[in-house]
């Protein structure tokens, strides 16, 4: 079986739209998470412990 063309297929027909999300402000950290997943209005970082600050990012939607 060729799973591949499967995986292909299925992220094709998925649709990706701007998102609120928290950035960490660190340039040597890559930590960044939803706004609607987040529960304060300021959050720091689960994996540096550092500030974070508004940003978007293009991701697929996720259902309800």
């Amino acid at each position: 079986m060729n799973w591949g063309k499967k995986k292909e297929a299925f992220q094709q027909e998925r649709e990706q739209v701007p998102v609120a999300v928290w950035e960490c402000e660190s340039d040597d950290c890559i930590g960044w998470m939803r706004k609607n997943f987040s529960f304060g209005d300021h959050p720091d970082c689960p994996l540096c412990g550092m500030k974070m600050k508004s940003g978007e990012r293009l991701l697929y939607t996720l259902p309800d």
